[in-house]
């Protein structure tokens, strides 16, 4: 049997992943930050890419959704990703800059990464864990998106052609939801 100190541990590390509040990501600027600090929020996470046909529509809602829904302790995770037809091929900058200049908005946004592949981020790998999608598990596009709940659990995936105001009956269900 192994020392108790060393079952803590692993018990820790095991119950840690068990939610999105487990990973630790790194922002646009390259920083360590812990998903725990959006403990007690609803999250939407979603890979974006800007020069995609879906951005417009995405951008938009979304910057609506948060108009609406901040205050109550909405969050939109952006997560850029160039995997789909090089669409995303900005640096965090840049992507930021556009954004902002382009739909007043401004996701929270993190580094680029793989969604789907050896290179995954390991974030990506837990979230296709837990929801699946329809046939293969893989991201089949940008603007596939996550709906978490307040506890860092997912509670539904989405298609790359929801649009983010489908979401909203979702979204005030999880933000009603008591931790």
């Amino acid at each position: 049997m192994l020392p108790a100190a060393r079952r803590f541990i692993s018990f820790t590390t095991a119950t840690a992943m068990a939610s999105v509040h487990g990973f630790t990501v790194k922002n646009a600027k390259g920083e360590d930050t812990p998903l725990s600090n959006y403990s007690g929020k609803v999250v939407i996470i979603v890979n974006v890419a800007s020069q995609c046909g879906l951005t417009n529509s995405n951008y938009n809602q979304f910057k609506e959704l948060l108009d609406t829904y901040k205050k109550d302790g909405l969050e939109v995770l952006a997560f850029p990703c160039n995997q789909f037809g090089s669409q995303e091929p900005s640096c965090e900058i840049d992507i930021a800059a556009f954004v902002a200049d382009k739909f007043k908005f401004e996701p929270t946004l993190f580094q680029k990464i793989d969604v789907n592949g050896d290179n995954a981020d390991p974030l990506y790998k837990f979230l296709k864990q837990e929801k699946g999608g329809f046939l293969v598990d893989a991201i089949k596009w940008n603007f596939t998106k996550f709906l978490v709940g307040r506890d860092g659990h997912v509670i539904k995936r989405y298609s790359p052609t929801t649009e983010p105001k489908d979401m909203k009956k979702d979204i005030e269900a999880a933000l009603q939801a008591k931790l």
